[in-house]
């Protein structure tokens, strides 16, 4: 598996001269990585060149890299990853392309290399905000139409931004700014009283003994 990793690390940058493309080998795991301006482009030539004949695109997600590492990484911030599958070969590949833009992040859509990519495309713009030029139905898929930002962006409010509920006087429900108030969740350990005191209360978690019952 591994000196199949090695080949298929060695063939790309010869099929991809040109393309500013970065390989990595990672426990036996392949992943590409290409300009934005190259994705569409590179993985056409993923799909149809006989060396790689990547015929199926099995995944493709959206990552937010806002403080990954501890704040270490350098660059731009959205990414969409995809999964492929050769059937041909037996490989897998793992690519990834960044956004330029942080503000407006635009990738090209791929859905006409594989059709298959449409739902997982209409997710990442979803969640995270990325736009897939040339997606022909860019609409939002697990949210609703009158959601406000993208919830899997680092920076989203774990509350949101706006809460629904039905009103009985317009007889409909409705959207309303969100009646959480911030709060800091820490972790707390409840212990019973007499824990670890020798042998437990009866009736205890662990104890093995009832409760007494008074009998009138």
């Amino acid at each position: 598996m591994a000196a199949d990793s090695d080949d298929l690390a060695g063939l790309l940058p010869s099929l991809l001269v040109g393309a500013g493309a970065n390989v990595a080998v990672d426990r036996g795991e392949v992943t590409l990585e290409v300009p934005a301006a190259r994705y569409l482009a590179t993985m056409q030539t993923l799909r149809d060149d006989p060396k790689t004949r990547f015929e199926m695109l099995v995944d493709l997600c959206g990552v937010d890299y806002a403080g990954f590492a501890g704040g270490a990484h350098e660059g731009p911030r959205f990414a969409a990853v995809s999964h492929l599958l050769s059937l041909s070969h037996n490989r897998r590949l793992r690519v990834r392309t960044f956004a330029d833009d942080d503000d407006f992040p635009v990738l090209a859509s791929v859905i006409g290399v594989w059709p298959s990519v449409n739902w997982f495309e209409r997710e990442a713009f979803d969640l995270y905000g990325i736009v897939f030029s040339g997606h022909p139905d860019l609409r939002r898929i697990l949210t609703d139409y009158g959601f406000v930002g993208h919830p899997f962006r680092k920076d989203f409010p774990i509350s949101g931004y706006v809460e629904m509920r039905y009103d009985p006087e317009q007889a409909r429900v409705i959207y309303q700014p969100v009646s959480i108030e911030p709060r800091v969740v820490t972790p707390r350990v409840i212990r019973e009283e007499n824990y670890a005191d020798g042998e437990p209360e009866p009736g205890s978690p662990g104890s093995g003994k009832p409760v007494a019952v008074a009998k009138g």
